[in-house]
């Protein structure tokens, strides 16, 4: 018998990199895209891991004008593979994936809406989307997995509310799990199995990834340890190495779940299940953008886990002609150095108590900031406001959205 064996590809690209937490070294083995593109490197203030492969893509720690994010989701939903059996389930991954999950999903969903109906192997299927969060809305049940190197390790997929669209989580054959990298595939194998506990029928797995640094070994071997067919798509393939030098611990918990509290976090944007697009706030955007002078540098601005709405905003807006760039809070503690030239912390708004970040926003380097926010007015979100002089604009709902006067 003759065994073919795949080897692995030579490196297109190699950097290696001094942090202040220890040195990295990366391979670059393929990419749609230029490594410089894509990322920047970042030193975490995080015990567990040191370093961040930061995204300057993803709309999270570094302003992304909409239609490169756009660019990536089409690139990832082109990579999903046309033969997944459906009801296929879309996850998302907070908090970095969120938005990054719901844009490759509204893609799919538009990419499937042009196939001709003729072609039977390509029929639409039934689609949801789902994204983990760390915050419980209402009493439902939740399904609780790890991400073991995360500050922040508890997440949580919520049951949809809806019959319907619970019926499609519970007969799924296929699921997509959407983040911004893979470096081991831990998280992913813990939700595939907490998601099969639930409906042991699913029997393929698609991870979408911005950056796959898990290696050509490992993605090879990732059907075997999962225990079903997994694929893969990303904008760029490598490995790397990371000699941890002295981590710096966290100054202060990351998470402080409360099943009791009320986060005032949003179930109509996605934590309870979407099987369609969000809808853009069209109406929202011409109106503030009458106000805009076409040449003035705007910052739409969303808030932790409420990343994807922002997308849409700050994409209607270009639409208008503005100069945009979007990107998002987060509660990811990294150190100023690297890819992270400015660093501002401030009060959650989401009630948790635990310190939250922007990062790479210089003061005055925007003439407009948007804070879109799915919380009621707080406290920390006028503060948040009043440091950068922005306009708070608060999505009750797709369909109710109002400019909140800060002053």
């Amino acid at each position: 018998m003759n065994l073919t064996v795949q080897q692995a590809p030579l490196a297109l690209e190699e950097r290696r990199v001094t942090l202040p937490t220890g040195e990295l070294a990366v391979r670059v083995q393929a990419g749609h895209f230029a490594l410089d593109t894509l990322m920047g490197f970042a030193a975490r203030a995080n015990a567990k891991r040191g370093f961040l492969f930061l995204s300057k893509v993803l709309g999270k720690h570094w302003p992304v004008r909409p239609d490169l994010m756009a660019e990536i989701h089409g690139c990832l939903a082109r990579q999903i593979p046309a033969d997944l059996p459906g009801p296929v389930v879309f996850i998302a991954l907070a908090e970095t994936g969120v938005g990054l999950g719901q844009g490759v999903f509204e893609s799919w969903l538009a990419q499937q809406s042009q196939v001709p109906v003729q072609d039977h192997q390509h029929q639409q299927k039934q689609a949801l989307f789902l994204h983990t969060s760390r915050y419980r809305i209402g009493d439902g049940p939740l399904i609780e997995f790890a991400e073991a190197h995360s500050h922040a390790p508890r997440q949580f997929l919520h049951m949809p509310a809806q019959e319907d669209l619970r019926q499609i989580l519970l007969t799924a054959r296929s699921l997509v799990l959407v983040d911004d990298e893979a470096s081991t595939g831990n998280t992913f194998l813990n939700l595939v199995e907490a998601c099969r506990t639930l409906n042991p029928d699913i029997s393929r797995v698609h991870l979408a990834t911005i950056t796959n640094f898990m290696g050509h070994d490992v993605s090879q071997e990732l059907s075997a340890r999962f225990g079903l067919e997994v694929s893969t798509g990303s904008a760029l393939d490598g490995d790397y190495v990371f000699a941890a030098g002295s981590l710096q611990p966290e100054a202060a918990p990351a998470q402080r779940y409360n099943p009791l509290a009320n986060s005032g976090a949003s179930a109509g944007f996605g934590r309870r299940g979407l099987d369609r697009k969000v809808a853009a706030p069209l109406a929202q955007a011409a109106e503030i953008a009458a106000g805009i002078h076409a040449g003035a540098p705007v910052l739409v601005l969303g808030t932790g886990e409420f990343m994807h709405p922002a997308f849409l905003l700050g994409q209607a807006l270009a639409a208008h002609g503005l100069d945009v760039m979007v990107q998002s809070t987060t509660r990811s503690p990294i150190l100023e150095w690297g890819a992270v030239s400015h660093v501002r912390q401030f009060a959650d708004n989401y009630g948790e108590g635990i310190p939250n970040f922007l990062y790479n926003v210089a003061p005055g380097q925007y003439a407009h900031v948007l804070i879109c926010h799915e919380t009621p007015v707080n406290p920390a979100l006028l503060q948040l406001a009043a440091s950068l002089d922005a306009r708070l604009i608060h999505f009750q709902s797709e369909g109710t959205i109002e400019q909140v006067p800060v002053c």
